[in-house]
C-alpha cells in the first residue's frame, strides 16, 4: 500500500502527477510492482531511486504536480520537518495510474 493526499488523485488519473517522494529508513517499494492507494486505485511503479534534494529540478517538481520546484521543496519541509528527516534517505517514485482494484 502506498499513501498519497486525496488532493493530487484527479491529477495522478489523467498523468499530470507521475512522481512522489519519500524520506524514508529504508526503500518501502520497488520496480514492476502494483500498489494500492486507498480511495484511488492502483499505482505501478515505474522506476524508484535515491535523490538528493538539491539535485531536484523543476522538470522533477512538474513530474510531481509543482508549479515550481521552490512549491515542491515547500512541500516536502511541511510534509518533512528537516529534524523529522534524520537517519532517512529521499526517494523519488515514478508511477503510472493503473486504474481501481479489481473485484476478487
Amino acid at each position: 500500500m502506498l499513501l498519497m493526499k486525496k488532493m493530487y488523485f484527479d491529477a495522478i488519473r489523467r498523468g499530470d502527477k507521475t512522481t512522489t517522494l519519500r524520506y524514508w529508513r529504508r526503500c518501502n517499494v520497488s520496480r514492476g510492482t502494483l500498489h494500492f492507494v486507498p480511495g484511488l486505485g492502483q499505482v505501478e511503479i515505474l522506476d524508484v531511486r535515491q535523490v538528493q534534494i538539491d539535485e531536484l529540478t523543476p522538470a522533477d517538481a512538474q513530474a510531481d504536480g509543482f508549479a515550481s520546484l521552490e512549491a515542491l521543496k515547500q512541500a516536502l519541509d511541511e510534509m518533512y520537518p528537516p529534524a523529522d528527516r534524520q537517519g532517512r534517505g529521499l526517494y523519488q517514485i515514478t508511477f503510472r495510474y493503473a486504474g481501481k482494484k479489481p473485484k476478487t
